[in-house]
């Protein structure tokens, strides 16, 4: 039942089940059809219970059927639990109230003795306070199972309005609290503080909602798509088929992971029809961008940004970098047109350049450069810099073997190297993933001091952005990431470096922070601070910021890894997370502002953040007392 690996796109495909006569007979045909689990009633509709009084509360007997039945192993890989229909715990009724939270008391308890790795539990409203507290208090043992949270894209009474044109205020009344079914949502997961262990069991309605809400939806943590066979059209062969509508939608949830559930009466011949064309829709799903590929098993996950002025690099991550095939031809492509333009054509037997390559690492930009130079056939004397001493080891070989005379390796920290010239071009890659973060400016206002006066700088500029994000997932892989003897807020006041797929933005990137390079005539100041505001698209719940850069290499060359303008191809970068301690609920038209800081002392740079509107609250990482970049 584990959820198969987005690696691979297979469909992991469940059966679900109205009613149970013989559970093996069930679980067979389950099987023979391809499904790979089932989802069912843990109690037989039959047995509704009378807890409180009548001959029922005295009747002896089984409530439901023996986990003798099955293996333990069937019960926890092969069935998802559905909590009977019937129970209704916020009911105003007192007397229904109680024998409802009795039956799902026992239900509950049933499911975490036969281990299942689910159960199913569905809204009709987001009045629902009490069986989420009920739910909460099972979902907070350790030990516990996963709960869907089973709520259609499109609530009945919005599919009703649809249609009738008498309706005053209509738009009103559709976006109320209890007409949508992400707020339904929201309200139980909020209520349960953003528990990992509850999930989104989403059923796909005839009428799709808009793309808004849908984009809302792929922001969360939803775990499966419930797949009416109504929906399910007849092509020319007899073989059900979705409409390419639905099609499209389904595509969207294929990289999150989701499982499909198909659910309803079978009205094209064999059950098996709706598994084998899901498993072909999930197969139609293909990976065009490089990114995607490379960044499989990375989905979500937090990484501590590098620091490699503070940090050697090692050999492996070198490599990583080195097999991006769009960051060095474009640097390649920037030093073209830097040489050319220092050196006219009738200049070209006579004149050299000397470049300076500084934290050169194991050679990229080198022989992007020295590329670069024979395709203009102009002439260049290169220094390669560079303060890791394993790096060297590579640097020396190359030189050695390939190079020669062309390259002088120069093993020092360029901010204090002594050059023995001054150079008429300087290029680096000291950019992270905000751009400055790290700190690249410090490096190159180090470095500039060997860099004549109409010297170029490659890159001649970057400047970071920031985007309001929504990602239940992030929160909680940030909540969980608890260290002994740390300060208990130091998790969230850390930026991580994450491919962040299962998250929403809530509104328009925007610039934060620019960098010049040379800026030999201006007071060196690293230290920033900008406030910025965004207009909030639509209800939703701020987790944190997403930080990107671009960068202008030189002249009309750039790199991105901002969506508006990412680079195709390009994965050397993966995008900054900045998260906040609580989430904020956020509607359609607020104002957000953020305040962020770029500080520095002697020994380290750090960021400050704070919101201010639509809430004021306090500043994460206070004087970098959670996380700072070493100097």
């Amino acid at each position: 039942m584990a959820q198969d690996s987005v690696q691979n796109r297979k469909a992991s495909c469940g059966l679900d089940f109205a009613c149970v006569p013989d559970i093996r007979q069930c679980l067979a045909y389950s099987a023979e059809n391809k499904y790979d689990f089932s989802m069912m009633p843990i109690v037989h509709p039959r047995y509704k219970r009378e807890f409180l009084s009548g001959k029922a509360k005295d009747r002896q007997g089984p409530f439901t059927r023996s986990d003798l039945l099955l293996q333990s192993s069937d019960w926890t890989n092969m069935i998802v639990g559905k909590i009977s229909p019937y129970i209704d715990v916020d009911s105003e009724d007192h007397v229904y109230r109680r024998q409802c939270e009795e039956a799902l008391l026992q239900e509950m308890t049933f499911a975490s003795h036969l281990n299942l790795c689910a159960i199913s539990v569905t809204l009709t409203s987001f009045n629902h306070i009490n069986l989420a507290r009920a739910l909460f208090s099972k979902v907070m043992n350790p030990y516990s199972y996963q709960v869907w949270i089973r709520v259609p894209m499109e609530s009945p009474m919005v599919q009703a309005m649809e249609y009738r044109k008498d309706i005053p205020n209509k738009e009103d009344l559709l976006k109320e609290k209890n007409n949508n079914p992400w707020e339904w949502w929201n309200v139980f997961r909020s209520v349960c503080n953003y528990n990992r262990r509850l999930g989104v069991a989403l059923e796909v309605t005839p009428d799709i909602p808009s793309a808004e809400e849908i984009t809302r939806w792929l922001g969360e943590p939803v775990r499966s798509l419930i797949i009416p066979t109504s929906l399910f059209l007849t092509n020319k062969k007899g073989y059900p088929v979705l409409s390419r509508a639905h099609q499209n939608l389904l595509r969207q949830f294929v990289p999150l992971g989701v499982q499909a559930v198909v659910t309803g009466s079978v009205v094209h011949g064999s059950v098996q029809y709706y598994q084998q064309y899901i498993e072909h829709l999930w197969q139609s799903v293909k990976l065009t961008d490089p990114l995607v590929g490379f960044a499989r098993g990375y989905e979500d996950f937090l990484q501590c940004p590098l620091q490699p002025l503070m940090d050697n690099l090692e050999s492996h991550t070198y490599e990583v970098f080195e097999k991006d095939p769009v960051k060095y031809s474009e640097y390649q492509a920037a030093m073209l047109k830097a040489i050319m333009d220092r050196i006219p054509e009738d200049q070209k037997e006579t004149k050299s350049l000397t470049v300076m390559v500084v934290g050169a690492g194991r050679g990229p930009l080198v022989r992007a450069l020295l590329n670069a130079a024979d395709k203009a056939e102009r002439k260049v004397k290169v220094y390669a810099v560079e303060k890791n001493p394993n790096a060297i080891v590579t640097l020396l070989s190359q030189k050695e073997e390939t190079w020669h005379d062309k390259v002088t390796v120069v093993s020092c920290d360029m901010r204090y190297w002594e050059a023995p010239e001054k150079a008429d071009i300087l290029v680096s890659e000291l950019l992270g993933s905000f751009g400055d973060n790290e700190l690249s400016p410090e490096c190159l206002d180090g470095a500039q001091k060997f860099l004549r006066d109409d010297g170029i700088s490659i890159p001649s500029q970057y400047t970071s952005f920031i985007c309001p994000i929504q990602s239940s997932k992030l929160y909680n892989e940030v909540r969980l990431s608890k260290e002994q003897d740390k300060h208990p807020l130091k998790h969230f006041e850390t930026p991580y470096v994450v491919h962040q797929q299962n998250r929403l933005e809530l509104s328009d990137t925007q610039p934060l922070f620019q960098f010049d390079h040379p800026n030999p005539d201006v007071p060196i100041d690293n230290t920033r601070f900008k406030t910025v505001q965004f207009k909030i698209r639509q209800n939703g719940v701020l987790h944190g910021f997403a930080g990107y850069f671009e960068t202008v290499l030189y002249k009309d060359v750039m790199l991105s890894i901002n969506p508006a303008t990412h680079s195709p191809g390009m994965f050397s970068w993966f995008p900054i997370f900045f998260p906040i301690r609580e989430p904020l609920h956020v509607k359609e038209g607020d104002v957000l502002e953020v305040n962020f800081w770029r500080l520095n002392n002697s020994k380290n740079v750090w960021y400050e953040w704070c919101i201010t509107k639509p809430v004021p609250g306090s500043i994460h990482n206070p004087n970098g007392r959670s996380y700072t970049i070493g100097l």
